[in-house]
């Protein structure tokens, strides 16, 4: 017999019988749980789930959602429930770095990433052969302080018309307005060195190297109106040393970006990231 899918994430305020609950819904629909993760957060007295989860043939999304309403209402429940095929849509916004680009590119054509990539938008026009090679659209939305408006107007219009699940902001190099970071709340990952505040401006490893830094590492985090202060997704870390020149520390720091990237932009469309206050819970 044919199953479907699912994952079920919720989080409540932390109470008995929520995962005996959860679980005796399943099972009365006739769904086997393939994997269940949970976190009970006592600091902020929050209960985090995430549970995968296949239903039998003929159960749909809309008979799921009427039974977990009930059970969301009386655990005071933020939850979703999202079919396990379904890819998620994703933009890729860039300037004049294109690593990251590049190795999102790859790991979706290879299938090392479950997305799809709708569209790559850059205020430079250098990526646009790299997007072409690729099959993806690519939008060149040049922007000035005077045009930065009606630039995040057109972008959050590519975001709606192309119904995308999430803006990726693979190092490009402009602050979103407070407007479009409240627009795409929870929806936007941005990438960036972790030297962050200590080496801010132009060319950070320069800066590091003159300082004779020890580590490197990079920070995925979500798109918050607080410049570089969203809740953190992803981090890694590198070693260096003496020997290494400024150009040796981008190509380690380009190397862990890419990575921590990734992993961050994975662990969001898998549904395994849910965010605490200023923190979030990944679950591996």
């Amino acid at each position: 017999m044919a199953r479907q899918d699912y994952i079920l994430t919720l989080s409540c305020p932390d109470t008995t019988g929520i995962v005996h609950r959860v679980s005796g819904v399943l099972f009365d629909l006739g769904c086997n749980i393939l994997d269940a993760q949970q976190f009970g957060d006592s600091g902020s007295g929050r209960f985090f789930l995430r549970v995968h989860f296949s239903a039998p043939e003929g159960l749909g999304q809309g008979a799921l959602n009427q039974r977990f309403e009930t059970l969301g209402a009386d655990f005071a429940m933020d939850w979703q429930i999202h079919d396990a095929s379904e890819r998620a849509r994703v933009m890729i916004m860039v300037s004049k770095q294109g690593h990251c680009l590049n190795d999102l590119l790859f790991r979706a054509r290879s299938g090392q990433l479950p997305v799809e990539i709708v569209a790559v938008v850059s205020n430079h026009p250098d990526y646009a052969e790299m997007a072409a090679s690729n099959g993806i659209p690519f939008h060149h939305l040049p922007v000035t302080p005077a045009t930065k408006a009606e630039q995040e107007r057109q972008v959050l219009a590519l975001v709606d018309e192309l119904d995308v699940d999430l803006v990726v902001l693979a190092r490009y190099m402009q602050i979103l307005s407070t407007d479009m970071c409240h627009a795409l709340a929870g929806r936007a990952i941005n990438i960036h060195h972790s030297f962050l505040p200590s080496f801010k401006g132009a060319r950070p490893y320069h800066q590091a190297h003159e300082r004779g830094v020890k580590i490197i590492g990079a920070t995925a985090h979500y798109v918050t109106a607080d410049l570089d202060e969203g809740p953190i997704i992803e981090q890694d870390i590198a070693h260096v040393d003496h020997t290494m020149t400024p150009d040796d520390l981008t190509q380690v720091g380009s190397d862990i970006e890419s990575r921590v990237l990734a992993r961050a932009v994975r662990s969001h469309v898998e549904h395994r990231v849910m965010q605490n206050g200023h923190r979030t819970v990944v679950f591996r």
